[in-house]
């Protein structure tokens, strides 16, 4: 039997009380431990200990009782005449990646699933997936197209289909339709659909939206595929708006159709890109992710509508290709951020990345940059960071393989890479453990960059939950400065650390697959998260938050609203007013605390997380600088840590701000908070 706080009583170094052997009688136990820091425990019965033995374990009457107590009076001390390496603007990176909803359903305003017909259009109509078919954005596991008419009516036709390998061929007096779409109120929806004849005689198509006004006709001879193009104002705002589409005379095929609302963005949904705006993120790492191994970069370029479907790789549901290379620079230019593109080095071969970065950096000269003049963007793309696959270590990775193996793929790509754009930065696979160890050993002048990943889960006790965050940070940290120490042919480099995906990542899916919903006490460990980066500015260069809209992100949105978690309040109130010079900064734990200077000199900005339950009045002592006048507070704060926002709906977590006066001496902090104060310096 063993007592632990609430680390996990099995991991070295646990605080943990262990009773040697069994017994048959009922006996009392008393465990005396040190609490620390914790604020929760866990009682584990283990039989055997470490080896896996049956049995049953009875507990009773099982109490707690405090034996003694250490006054905790917690303060503030800053050194500023102790500074670090200056922070990164890149630790406040986004990754999206094709999984879930994401792209579609969360950044891209495509209405319709399914809308190239991947799966076959049945008489059995079961669009969701069992588990997710209550949800408001479910997993779509088959045709969300439903006949209307004899189950005969429409025949899936793979001779010359319009976009991947079938086409509905609907009968006069038939048609499809889609159910599920969301409308707002007063808003206009434009769309547009590909039909031709399927003989000689022309049919009429219909196209009709429920809960808006009017319906469309068109002609629909034969030969050539058309587009025509309809809208509709919505009369109601409704969740359950069905799109149909019917034909009439004679039969026809239909190849594509889309709906988006009118005030899309480039084809992306201006709600989530105005939360993203938001969030000014300075860099979005893309396509993956366990995706990017499986996929094809040319099936995302050239006319949209004609893009092959595809199952998702390494996910669920379908791949559209929608949102490919041009689409995601796009929405790079649109939101004035940095691109950082991962490369398939799982399925994929040092040609194909070499002809996608041609394509995205080359002069108009180039087979690959004059394809993608021929699509529309003449001058080349402005894309730097490059990466060579993602957790290649990993069995789950589509084309993982052993180590030896993989450092010469990695130098062969590299090599590659660098020939066709010398100026490229390239990123690594890292993980830290020998996996990390083998690629600096092996492939150390082949990268600028070495990415880590980490995720957490929920862990009892508010105080454990919010530290592992920033443990994990150190941890990675600690784990590269020992490589430095080691490694002789790291000597005279500094290759820092991309830590490309980090998050927590836990609890029921309510935002469609893997789409978990994050709280109060999620904001304050991600906080901390963004202290141990600023503390670590010498060596952690990128950080890529996972996965930025829906899924794991701190953007989610339901089908026609976007709202910010409490986790993206935190980076987007670090990104805006947070400095770039970091102090020494000292404070009692659970309290974490860290300073940075502005790039000026002229606001001494400090962070703190306070993962306790009661309001905190903290004297500062600071040396080497002097403040003066006015000051400004935001804070993330509420008395529930498990408050959360709901998009739609009136936030329960905000960021509040407010004014602070001189002489802060003493700096006050609200219960279960993040706050952060930006106190102007005194300058001769």
């Amino acid at each position: 039997m063993s007592v632990s706080h609430a680390a996990d009583p099995l991991e070295p170094g646990a605080d943990r009380n262990v009773i040697p052997q069994g017994f048959n009688d009922r006996a009392r136990i008393e465990l005396p431990s040190e609490t620390g820091t914790h604020d929760a425990a866990q009682v584990r019965g283990l039989l055997g200990g470490r080896e896996l033995i049956a049995g049953t374990a009875w507990c009773a009457n099982v109490c707690l009782t405090q034996l003694t107590r250490e006054d905790w009076k917690p303060a503030i001390t800053i050194d500023a005449t102790q500074q670090g390496a200056p922070i990164s603007p890149y630790i406040y990176g986004q990754f999206i990646e094709h999984l879930g909803r994401c792209i579609y359903g969360g950044i891209w305003a495509e209405m319709l699933e399914d809308r190239k017909f991947y799966y076959p259009i049945t008489p059995a109509y079961a669009p969701y997936a069992d588990a997710d078919a209550a949800q408001q954005l479910p997993v779509v596991a088959a045709s969300p197209w439903q006949i209307m008419g004899e189950p005969d009516s429409v025949t899936m036709v793979e001779e010359e289909p319009f976009v991947g390998t079938h086409s509905p061929r609907i009968d006069a007096g038939s048609g499809i339709c889609q159910h599920d779409l969301a409308l707002v109120q007063g808003q206009k929806y434009v769309g547009y659909v590909w039909t031709r004849a399927a003989g000689d005689d022309a049919g009429v198509v219909r196209v009709a939206l429920t809960g808006a006004d009017g319906v469309w006709s068109f002609p629909c001879a034969g030969g050539q595929y058309a587009r025509q193009a309809f809208e509709f104002l919505a009369r109601e705002s409704t969740v359950h708006a069905s799109l149909s589409i019917t034909v009439e005379q004679h039969p026809c095929f239909v190849g594509t159709v889309s709906l988006m609302p009118s005030d899309n963005v480039e084809g992306m949904r201006a709600d989530t890109m105005a939360v993203l705006r938001q969030l000014n993120s300075p860099v979005y790492r893309w396509p993956g992710g366990n995706f990017v191994s499986g996929y094809d970069w040319k099936d995302g370029i050239g006319d949209r509508d004609r893009r092959p479907p595809r199952k998702n790789p390494a996910w669920t549901g379908v791949e559209h290709n929608d949102f490919g290379l041009d689409e995601f620079m796009a929405f790079c230019r649109i939101l004035d951020t940095e691109p950082y593109i991962a490369l398939n080095s799982g399925l994929g071969d040092a040609i194909s990345a070499v002809e996608e970065v041609q394509y995205a950096t080359g002069s108009a000269g180039t087979p690959m940059g004059a394809w993608r003049a021929r699509n529309g963007h003449a001058d080349p793309y402005q894309v730097k960071w490059w990466s060579i696959g993602n957790e290649m270590y990993g069995s789950w990775q589509l084309g993982h393989m052993s180590l030896e193996d993989y450092t010469r793929k990695h130098n062969e790509f590299a090599a590659a890479l660098r020939a066709e754009n010398p100026s490229i930065q390239l990123v690594a696979v890292g993980d830290a453990g020998p996996w990390s160890e083998g690629m600096l050993q092996h492939c150390s002048d082949s990268m600028d960059l070495i990415s880590e990943h980490f995720y957490c889960q929920e862990r009892p006790g508010l105080t454990a939950h919010v530290a592992q965050i920033a443990d994990a940070v150190r941890a990675k940290a600690e784990a590269h400065r020992g490589y430095r120490e080691r490694l002789p042919m790291l000597q005279g480099k500094d290759i820092d650390i991309a830590l490309d995906e980090w998050n927590y990542w836990y609890g029921p899916h309510v935002f469609g697959e893997l789409g978990t919903r994050y709280f109060l006490q999620d904001a304050l460990g991600i906080a901390g998260g963004l202290h141990e980066y600023t503390r670590q500015s010498d060596i952690m260069f990128m950080a890529n938050y996972a996965q930025t809209v829906n899924v794991i992100g701190c953007v989610k949105t339901n089908k026609t609203h976007a709202s910010m978690e409490t986790t993206g309040l935190v980076l987007q109130l670090y990104r805006a007013h947070y400095g770039t010079i970091p102090l020494s900064a000292a404070s009692q734990a659970p309290l974490d605390v860290a300073a940075a200077l502005t790039a000026d000199g002229r606001t001494l900005t400090v962070g703190v997380v306070n993962p306790t339950l009661q309001p905190l009045d903290l004297p500062l002592q600071l040396d080497g600088l002097t403040l003066e006048g006015t000051g400004r507070r935001w804070q993330i704060a509420g008395s529930d840590p498990l408050a959360y926002n709901e998009p739609g709906q009136t936030p329960a977590v905000t960021i509040q701000e407010s004014a602070v006066e001189a002489p802060f001496d003493q700096l006050s902090v609200a219960s279960c908070s993040v706050t952060l104060f930006a106190l102007p310096v005194r300058t001769e």
